[in-house]
């Protein structure tokens, strides 16, 4: 079955729960979103309410998707440039999946929901995301169409001795 997707959802207790979950389970998993296991929800609950602030402010906004349950089994966040130069393009931050949904092409709907929600936010014209090297996402992310823009070398410390690249990444939404 499918994930529903949602824009500007409300932000709830039980969202903010969710979300917090999926980012320690996520992260738990190996996943690149900012964390290197083990975390707790307590860890990961001080990036989320950055998030929150910056949804609050105008600046970002969040896609949710819901496993047939209504779980928080997926998210996105689409981060607005602020200076007038950049104003035409958007960053995607925080792109999750949950372990247990993974292999289903929940990440690939996920990445379309993400394009459909940037082609809707009036003067948008294309997506730049980031991701580590070294674990394959980038590959995945050639596979929704992203091109490799640029990559800075060992800009990544996942621990002592373990440097990985930082990937630059965009789709043209044209």
């Amino acid at each position: 079955m499918a994930l529903t997707f949602e824009l500007d959802p409300e932000v709830d207790r039980a969202l903010r729960d969710g979300i917090t979950e999926l980012w320690a389970d996520v992260s738990n998993a190996g996943g690149a979103v900012g964390f290197v296991p083990p975390v707790t929800n307590d860890d990961v609950r001080p990036e989320l309410v950055k998030h929150l602030v910056a949804m609050a402010e105008g600046r970002t906004r969040l896609l949710v998707g819901r496993d047939e349950e209504g779980a928080v089994a997926a998210t996105a966040f689409l981060a607005l440039n602020t200076h007038r130069l950049m104003a035409h393009w958007l960053w995607l931050y925080t792109v999750m999946v949950h372990p247990r949904h993974q292999g289903k092409g929940y990440g690939r709907d996920l990445m379309g929901a993400a394009a459909d929600a940037a082609r809707g936010i009036g003067g948008i014209e294309a997506i730049r995301l980031t991701c580590r090297g070294g674990i394959g996402v980038d590959r995945f992310y050639t596979s929704c169409g992203y091109k490799e823009v640029g990559r800075v070398p060992d800009a990544i410390r996942v621990s002592e001795g373990d440097d990985r690249d930082d990937i630059i990444m965009l789709l043209p939404l044209g």
